[in-house]
């Protein structure tokens, strides 16, 4: 029979760091993608009925804007507050677009290491809607951005361009 280590494991496979790391290599990864885009087919190119890159884009920002919020602050924007349910237009130049990205981006830099470790744990409903674990929250921003960035992908090499190789985040 093996003894019982004394040592403690600790609770997390990864870091808080760590994981900020994680989320932002995907999001430079995603901001490559609409790099890639021509300004046209940003805002008019789809496939069998599906949004826009600009629009997926979009609906990136407000996810990640609201949800760095409500996860370091327990204010969760309510859904339809979020930029891809308002009837705001959308931004009318790629450039508008990344700078929206690039803001965003700073904000979940500022606030992520603000955020304590016990509270990835607590049980929150985001959005108004997504009743669950806060760090719960935090993968399915992640998870949606890479779908999103998939169909990113598939519309570039339809478009005869060739995607950011996906394995390449810092």
């Amino acid at each position: 029979m093996a003894n019982q280590s004394t040592v403690s494991i600790p609770a997390q496979v990864i870091s808080p760091a760590e994981l900020l790391h994680h989320w932002q290599g995907h999001r430079q990864l995603t901001r490559r993608v609409i790099v890639a885009f021509p300004e046209d087919k940003l805002f008019s190119y789809s496939i069998g009925g599906m949004r826009t890159f600009a629009q997926l884009a979009e609906e990136l920002t407000g996810l990640a804007d609201g949800g760095i919020t409500g996860i370091a602050t327990g204010s969760w924007p309510q859904i339809n507050a979020l930029l891809h349910h308002s009837d705001l237009p959308l931004p009318a130049a790629k450039e508008e677009i990344l700078q929206q990205w690039d803001v965003v981006t700073e904000k979940i830099n500022a606030l992520f290491p603000q955020i304590p470790l016990e509270r990835f744990h607590d049980v929150e409903k985001a959005f108004g809607m997504y009743e669950g674990p806060v760090y719960a929250s935090l993968l399915y921003l992640i998870d949606n951005e890479i779908h999103h960035r998939g169909q990113g992908y598939v519309y570039l090499r339809s478009l005869g361009i060739e995607p950011p190789p996906f394995w390449d985040r810092p």
